[in-house]
């Protein structure tokens, strides 16, 4: 199997790929990140927005509070009122009178019309002389056993103190800041306008549930509608945890009477991100419009150039059917237009051509093949190979019949080369077979130059088999023989080798002489001799072998000649092992 490649891919899949990586991938990252982005950003500000509404109510409160301690502040320090009610009246006309001209004013003054935290002023003495009416209490036993009286005992003045008293709260404060007379005991109880304080948490900016909580982890007021603050009992810790609930808290550290107190509030997750749900619709539109007008570009450009592609491909397949038939289609600007208008150009030219040139040509390539087959017919029906082993062999048997051995013997190799040169059918023989030819060769040879001439040949069993083309070496045993021996003073001698060499894999085969040898300016002149692609020249059978060798190996097929004067030449064929057994398996 294949790497898989661009080149590889249909032009359908490859804008298929492109669109994805390149339109829908891209579309589905950014929505995803912008949506994710956008719920960050609402969530943090809702974050922020929630926790300046409670900080603002939580100041409201605490405002509230102020205004109610500031008050219980005004009646401690004022020493006409701490005067007065340390006095010890004679009459109870005396006290009305007082009463009249000083208490009355003072506690119209810091009513409920006035100031919006409180709802009543209660100033409470042990004198007796005092009447308990209106806004004086007597401090009773039954006052004296109450819960809230016992606390504010245990916090000194000029601290008040925020207590719970039954349903209400109620700020109090002990007025023992002047001492005259008997010095008795008095403090003030200013009663918190509950009403105020819920119309506070109803009408905050914050989108929640919000919960006043004392120090004891009492709720004493909240927005929250079926909660039971009023009795005193319900506790914060005590409610059910919202699920994906968000929760702040405001404590109040600045004064001491609130001290441990706190503002409590809880937001439903869901409300934090109802912003980014109304626009979830907006997100889809926005996304589906991404995605479709990029889609129907990229499927209207993919379909302009798949349709031209197709169809090109489509009139090429008919060409190499042999019907040339052009494209019919409107002239366009780009490429493929261009590439169009050129195979129409291409295909009637080609259409012309076979017409006007190409069959003609056949027809007289076939005349004239006929032609020369006819006259090689007529010149081998001139001769009988039939007859001419007869008369090799009746030669050999007369030249046996008068004693001449030797000449019979050089007729016999004579004949069995004629048989073989002309009985081989094929194109390749293996290297035993070639080998046996170049034997009877030098045989003859050796009967010509008589013992001026001797010769070895050495061939590794494995290259017997191999298959080479037929007749190939022979023509350069000739050459070492007629053109190096013959000329010499001295005897010569051809050593002929053909090897394996499995390490480049290639058939070695190697002729050796010490002959007359050539110069340097005459090697180059056959080596030129044999890359001309004109006439064969003189030297016919070793360019016919060159030229055999090229066609079947093409470049991979190695030649090597070296040659010094006076000592002799050497050639080296190498020859791919792998074309000779691939033709050994073929002749199997």
């Amino acid at each position: 199997m294949g790497k898989l490649h661009l080149n590889h891919m249909r032009l359908r899949d490859k804008w298929l790929l492109m669109y994805v990586l390149s339109v829908f991938i891209p579309i589905v990252l950014t929505n995803v990140v912008f949506y994710h982005v956008t719920t960050t950003n609402i969530k943090n500000q809702k974050h922020r927005d929630a926790s300046v509404a409670i900080d603002k109510t939580g100041s409201e409160i605490q405002a509230l509070m102020d205004e109610a301690a500031g008050v219980s502040y005004i009646f401690f320090s004022d020493p006409l009122l701490n005067e007065t009610l340390d006095r010890d009246y004679r009459s109870s006309l005396d006290y009305i009178e007082v009463y009249q001209n000083t208490l009355r004013s003072m506690f119209d003054k810091y009513n409920e019309s006035t100031y919006q935290s409180i709802q009543r002023i209660e100033v409470y003495s042990d004198n007796k002389t005092l009447l308990a009416s209106g806004s004086m209490e007597y401090i009773s036993d039954t006052v004296r056993s109450t819960p809230w009286y016992k606390e504010l005992m245990n916090v000194p003045a000029p601290n008040p103190v925020l207590l719970r008293t039954g349903e209400t709260l109620s700020l109090l404060q002990r007025l023992d800041n002047y001492k005259y007379y008997n010095g008795h005991e008095k403090f003030v109880k200013i009663t918190l306008n509950m009403g105020t304080f819920q119309q506070r948490l109803r009408n905050s900016t914050f989108d929640g549930e919000l919960y006043l909580v004392n120090r004891e982890g009492h709720i004493v007021s909240t927005n929250v509608p079926g909660v039971d603050w009023k009795s005193g009992s319900a506790s914060f810790a005590s409610l059910s945890p919202r699920e994906k609930a968000l929760y702040y808290e405001v404590p109040y550290t600045t004064r001491s009477y609130l001290s441990g107190w706190s503002l409590h509030g809880t937001m439903n997750d869901k409300v934090v991100l109802e912003e980014v749900r109304k626009s979830w619709k907006f997100l889809i539109y926005l996304a589906c419009l991404n995605f479709v007008i990029p889609s129907i570009i990229i499927i209207a450009m993919s379909r302009s150039i798949h349709v031209r592609l197709v169809r090109i491909l489509r009139h090429m397949k008919k060409v190499k059917n042999q019907h040339f038939e052009e494209i019919p289609d409107e002239e366009y600007r780009d490429e493929i237009g261009q590439l169009t208008a050129e195979f129409n150009r291409m295909t009637s030219r080609i259409r012309s051509l076979i017409d006007d040139v190409y069959i003609a040509d056949i027809q007289k390539k076939d005349s004239e093949l006929k032609q020369r087959q006819a006259q090689l017919h007529a010149l081998q029906s001139q001769i009988n190979p039939h007859f001419m082993f007869n008369v090799l062999e009746t030669v050999r048997m007369r030249s046996l019949m008068k004693g001449e051995g030797e000449t019979a013997k050089i007729i016999q190799h004579m004949a069995k080369i004629f048989r073989k040169s002309i009985s081989w059918g094929r194109d390749w023989v293996s290297v035993r077979d070639e080998m046996e030819l170049i034997e009877r060769f030098l045989e003859i040879q050796k009967y010509r130059f008589g013992d001026k001439l001797d010769y070895r040949i050495t061939v590794e069993p494995a290259a017997g088999d191999l298959s080479i083309p037929k007749m190939t070496l022979l023509p350069f045993v000739e050459n070492a023989s007629i053109h190096g021996i013959e000329t010499s003073p001295r005897k010569g001698l051809i050593v002929i080798g053909i090897a394996v060499d499995r390490g480049s894999g290639e058939l070695v085969f190697s002729i050796r002489d010490n002959g007359v040898g050539m110069c340097a300016a005459k090697l180059n002149e056959i080596l030129g001799y044999l890359e001309e692609d004109d006439s064969m020249g003189d030297r016919v059978g070793m360019k016919n072998a060159y030229y055999r060798l090229r066609m079947w190996f093409g470049g991979s097929f190695r030649f090597h000649i070296e040659s010094e004067q006076d000592i002799g030449t050497f050639v080296s064929i190498r020859l791919p092992l792998e074309t000779g057994e691939a033709a050994l398996s073929e002749s199997r």
